[in-house]
């Protein structure tokens, strides 16, 4: 059963987060672009498209820890440092995700122009300031969630052989 939780957990892992990662570090172009061209169909819906990719997959992704507790449990690790910081890191990036990136992702969708207006006085650095904060944000995201992995594979301490 260890080896059916391991490679749900594994495949969860790269199925889920694999894709918030991408995409979400896609979103910060994609948002300068649609406010360089307002009107631009195409744009708009690229960055909806990444912002519901994310939403999605972020929900999806909760099957990562759900299978990581089944697998940890089936191999009596759930006391080890390694896993706990792992656990910590990842209640982190879920953190960061749920209440920072997609918020903000909202944000700035609410921005967008589907039409060719007028533009503001000061939207440019505004938008900037937004795609940075959300470049930003998605790096520490993409970043815990790297550190996680090396965890993993490491596992300090582990005497499981798994």
């Amino acid at each position: 059963m260890t080896k059916l939780f391991l490679s749900l957990h594994v495949i969860a892992a790269v199925l889920a987060i694999g894709p918030v990662t991408v995409v979400a570090s896609m979103f910060p172009k994609a948002l300068r672009r649609a406010h360089a061209a307002p009107g631009d169909r195409e744009a708009y819906a690229a960055l909806r498209l990444l912002h519901r990719i994310c939403r999605v997959y972020a929900g999806v992704g909760i099957a990562v820890p759900v299978f990581g507790f089944a697998t940890a449990s089936s191999l009596g690790v759930l006391g080890s440092a390694w896993l706990i910081v792992s656990i910590l890191l990842t209640a982190a990036a879920a953190a960061v995700l749920v209440l920072l990136i997609l918020p903000a992702q909202s944000r700035a969708l609410a921005t967008v122009p589907e039409a060719a207006p007028e533009p503001e006085a000061g939207t440019e650095a505004s938008v900037h300031r937004a795609a940075g904060r959300l470049a930003l944000l998605t790096g520490v995201f993409n970043l815990l969630w790297a550190t996680v992995t090396v965890l993993m594979i490491i596992r300090p301490g582990s005497t499981t052989g798994a």
